[in-house]
């Protein structure tokens, strides 16, 4: 996604966190389990309308294993699969998908279709045969999404109460989009975003993707859905020369629901984070070693 708006004041820009004296198990390849090894596997998850082409990665050792549930943006230049990596070198089982009619995955690509497939990936990971066959602890699902996957991963964890962290990665509120189409200056920068990021889509167009943001309204306004996600762990990054001023706004939100557990940060770096790779991998698993519950 090719990102157009104000650059963040520095003054509002929080820097990387310095590194531990211990190597991160972010960066660190754990000891092998030879009995339950690392690993991956490739599949396709039904959804309404389409199917979902998905990757699950798996950490070794053969006991019930916390799940990151990993959504990425539009249309998924960046999938960010190095902060799978990451978080799997760290305990987590990792899932990954493309959302149905982007990528080659069946199906009509839409924004309200999306977010059905990020509801449908909670399901697919709590169900008991899936569970058993990757070792996974249903009661131990959390959310990640960069850009676009940041609303799905937030309009998703706000409708299930049981998923117990949210970490969104410089966020999209598709809603904000929308109501800039008022003005000739957003219907530029949608334009030219949209036009960039249609070839890996199938089944829509400009016009429909248009249409939808519009006519949806509130219904893709991420601030509505962090509000509505309440006081669990909540993890807000942002880049400062992308959508890095949205920050606040997506903060403000939050707390003023009562979510007193909420990390946030504004780095100084592009939407996708090109060279704050592995401090965002490094803040990923940190987050992730303080939820509810511990890796065994």
């Amino acid at each position: 996604m090719k990102i157009f708006g104000a650059l963040l004041p520095l003054a509002l820009c929080v820097s990387a966190p310095a590194l531990a004296q211990t190597p991160s198990p972010a960066i660190t390849d754990p000891a092998p389990d030879t009995a339950f090894p690392a690993g991956n596997d490739a599949f396709v998850i039904p959804v309404k309308g389409g199917a979902m082409n998905a990757l699950i990665y798996t950490a070794s050792g053969g006991q019930p294993h916390p799940t990151l549930i990993l959504f990425h943006g539009f249309p998924g230049n960046e999938q960010n699969l190095d902060l799978a990596q990451a978080a799997r070198r760290a305990g987590w089982n990792v899932l990954t998908m493309h959302y149905h009619g982007s990528w080659g995955s069946p199906g009509n690509f839409s924004f309200g279709g999306s977010a059905d497939d990020a509801h449908a990936a909670i399901a697919f990971v709590r169900d008991p045969a899936i569970a058993a066959k990757y070792h996974i602890d249903p009661k131990r699902i959390a959310l990640a999404g960069h850009s676009m996957g940041g609303f799905m991963a937030s309009d998703a964890a706000a409708d299930d109460k049981d998923v117990i962290g949210l970490f969104i990665i410089d966020a999209w509120n598709i809603a904000g989009t929308g109501r800039a189409l008022a003005t000739e200056t957003g219907q530029k920068a949608w334009h030219e975003m949209v036009v960039a990021d249609l070839p890996p889509l199938a089944g829509t167009n400009e016009e429909a993707l248009t249409a939808e943001i519009v006519k949806g309204g509130d219904r893709f306004d991420i601030e509505r859905r962090l509000a509505a996600y309440g006081k669990r762990p909540l993890a807000i990054y942002g880049a400062a020369r992308a959508r890095g001023v949205d920050v606040p706004g997506y903060v403000k939100a939050a707390r003023d629901a009562g979510n007193t557990q909420v990390t946030t940060a504004v780095w100084q770096t592009d939407h996708p984070f090109s060279d704050k790779r592995i401090a965002l991998s490094e803040a990923l698993v940190a987050w992730l070693g303080t939820l509810p519950g511990k890796v065994q």
